[in-house]
């Protein structure tokens, strides 16, 4: 799994667990709610600042984000070389 689609998976999650349209967090990021969009759909890569902003926002340390999307991509990994 490339890492922009599971940084887009994990971002949808936390978003969602924090009941925030895609709307709500770009208005409170000040980042565009398309680009919050093509970031849960991985057709797009955050900066630090945009990773920062949207951490911040939905109150989750910005390294647990990172850390969150590596384990998706190692867990993806894995089960693909079981397969």
């Amino acid at each position: 799994m490339k890492p922009e689609k599971a940084f887009g998976l994990v971002l949808k999650k936390a978003r969602l667990e924090k009941n925030v349209s895609q709307e709500q967090l770009a208005l409170d990021c000040e980042l565009d709610r398309t680009f919050i969009s093509m970031l849960e759909r991985g057709q797009r890569q955050p900066s630090l600042t945009s990773i920062l902003a949207i951490s911040s926002s939905l109150d989750i340390q910005a390294h647990k984000l990172i850390k969150l999307t590596t384990d998706l991509m190692d867990e993806d990994s894995k089960n693909r070389s079981t397969d």
